[in-house]
Formats: C-alpha cells, sequence, structure tokens
C-alpha cells in the first residue's frame, strides 16, 4: 500500500472489488471447499467490514464441513474466528486500520465467515486489540483463548492448590489450558492416547500424563490423587462417564469439546451418570463472552513469554483444503493457523 494512503483509498484503486473466499456448496470431503472470486462485501447498520490477516481452524468447523451442524445452510463460508483490520465501520465506532478480533456469535454458521479474504462481521463479535506479534500467533488466539480461559475461569472456577484433570490434552485447547491453569497455581494431569506426546504435554505445563485408554478412573486410584477436583473434557461424550468418576466430591466436570464428534449420549441417565455432588457444567463461548480486557491481558502475557502459544502449522487461504486434510488426520499438538 502506498504511504498515506488508507485502506478504504486503496480499496477504491483497486481495478476489481473482488477477493478470494473458500466456500462450501454442500457438506463433504475436505476437496467440497472451493477456493472462488467474490465481490468484497459492503457493510450495513451495526456491521463492520474486517479485512482478514488471519484465523485458527477449529473442530467445530470439520463437523459443520461433513453435515454434522443442521442450521447450516449451503453455500457457506465457513470460520468462526478471526484477525484483522478494520476497513470500514460506518458508525464510527471502529477506527479504519484499527486491530480486531472476531468471535463466534454466528460466524461461519448463520453467516459467511473468516475463510475468505474480507468479511462483513457484526460489530458485538469484534474486540479491538493493541499488539506487535505476527499475524501467525494473532490468528491462533481468539478462540482458543475464549474456550480455555472461559473453561477454567468462567464454568470450572478454578483455584490455587487445585487438581485439574484436562482430558483431551494435545489439543489446542488443552495445550493452552494447562499452561493457563499451571500459571494459576493448579496441579494439571492431562491425557493422550499416544505415548510419544508425553514430552509435548508436559512442555505445556503438565505435571502428570495419563495414557488414555477410556478408564481414567482406575489410572487416578492407583496414584496419590485418586480423584481430582476438577476436569476439562475435551474428549467429549464418549469420555464423560469416566471423567465424571473421576472427579472428587463437590468438583466440576466442564464439557467444552467434541474431539469424538459425538453431540449426544443415548439414554442419558442423570442419576446414574453424574455422581453425587459432583457437578457438571459446559463451556460455549457463543453463550457467555470473555471481556474484551481479559483478551488483551492473555495478548501481553504472550508478548512478555509467560506463555507461548501451540501453534500446530500455518498454511495459507489457498492451502484450505491441505489444512482441513491435516485437521482430520488428527496429528494434535496446537493450532492450525491459516494466513488470508
Amino acid at each position: 500500500m502506498t504511504p498515506g494512503k488508507s485502506i478504504a483509498t486503496f480499496l477504491t484503486m483497486l481495478s476489481s472489488t473482488n477477493m478470494k473466499a473458500a466456500v462450501l456448496h454442500q457438506p463433504g470431503e475436505a476437496e467440497q471447499i472451493k477456493l472462488e472470486q467474490r465481490e468484497i462485501p459492503k457493510p450495513g447498520n451495526d456491521q463492520v467490514l474486517v479485512r482478514i490477516r488471519s484465523f485458527g481452524l477449529n473442530r467445530s468447523e470439520l463437523m459443520t464441513r461433513k453435515g454434522f451442524s443442521p442450521d447450516v445452510s449451503f453455500p457457506r463460508v465457513l470460520g468462526i474466528e478471526c484477525v484483522g483490520e478494520v476497513v470500514n465501520d460506518p458508525s464510527g465506532d471502529f477506527q479504519e486500520g484499527q486491530k480486531v478480533a472476531a468471535f463466534m456469535g454466528g460466524m461461519g454458521r448463520q453467516y459467511d465467515g473468516s475463510y475468505a479474504e474480507y468479511a462483513v462481521l457484526p460489530k458485538k463479535i469484534l474486540s479491538s486489540f493493541q499488539s506487535s506479534l505476527t499475524w501467525e500467533i494473532l490468528g491462533a488466539l481468539p478462540e482458543m483463548f475464549q474456550t480455555a480461559y472461559g473453561s477454567l475461569n468462567l464454568a470450572l472456577g478454578i483455584h490455587a492448590g487445585e487438581t485439574l484433570l484436562i482430558r483431551g490434552g494435545t489439543s489446542s485447547v488443552g495445550l493452552l489450558a494447562a499452561q493457563l491453569a499451571k500459571l494459576a497455581g493448579l496441579k494439571v494431569f492431562a491425557t493422550t492416547r499416544d505415548q510419544t506426546k508425553t514430552t509435548l504435554l508436559k512442555d505445556n505445563g503438565a505435571d502428570e500424563v495419563l495414557i488414555d485408554n477410556g478408564h481414567l478412573l482406575e489410572q487416578l486410584q492407583a496414584s496419590i490423587t485418586p480423584r481430582v477436583n476438577k476436569v476439562l473434557e475435551l474428549v467429549g461424550t464418549s469420555t464423560l462417564k469416566d471423567s465424571l468418576a473421576c472427579t472428587a466430591s463437590f468438583g466440576k466436570v466442564c464439557m467444552t469439546g467434541m474431539l469424538s464428534e459425538q453431540w449426544s449420549i443415548r439414554d442419558f441417565d442423570p442419576m446414574g451418570y453424574i455422581p453425587a455432588t459432583v457437578s457438571l457444567t459446559v463451556y460455549d463461548s457463543g453463550q457467555f463472552r470473555v471481556e474484551h480486557a481479559a483478551f488483551q491481558s492473555f495478548i501481553q502475557q504472550i508478548e512478555q513469554g509467560k506463555i507461548i502459544p501451540p501453534i500446530k502449522k500455518v498454511f495459507n487461504l489457498d492451502e484450505i483444503v491441505q489444512a482441513h486434510q491435516f485437521m482430520e488426520s488428527n496429528a494434535g499438538g496446537g493450532k492450525i493457523v491459516i494466513l488470508a
């Protein structure tokens, strides 16, 4: 961009008003996502046009791509999060060029999301921030932070001195949650089905690593910690009953993830499923949002070296199909980021 030219002025200078967008016309394999040229959208009331710089991939997008999100209509541009710069806010609340992060709120489901160079987004889902971090790092943060921080602090209410079990520990949320919990003074147990991921988990804050065979209660009972105070359940419905059994009296389990890709439990019997005095809750950033100040504080912790965002691999928007295939391979070990 020519020095001194605004983003809006630069756009008017372009011979084309098109952008690249990755569009899903029908559910299916990763190859169903097609890169297309679309007209850059215009913001309406309470909307903001954002130049997307990067975004993270999420398992919920994988499920939507496969057709497991019944309320999503097609064609659809997926993507429930992004970071970028404001191009146009008709209300003037956001300034041109201001860095913003977008957090869910129907994005990529009810309306087109972040798998594009530009997006028109509701003002209410945007958070402005300041940072010197690269777009590669920033793109990994919005939902990973919202989910990990919200699950630990808003849903579980963690406190120093407690024990925490993170089930699905090698996921990006699991790795970040372990770092956040360790900083908060908890003893962290993290799980993996792959013995070779032990070092990864310990490098990200886990005190103990459990190899998940579906029966963690037996492993805990054989240790000096027969039950834990809090559980962050990221695998989902297939392991939830065992996670509840691993929880001490008056403890709490938060089901946040669905790595198992199963939405529901057949023949759910609450009295037989949930141990007495143990609480079961969920965290969903689309329903309950973390305050803007907490996100800015989190960014500052990264800039100060207190937290290292777990990033697995970075792709370009042109490589969105390969990125989805990589996510589906269940390689684990961190967030997948797309540069737009």
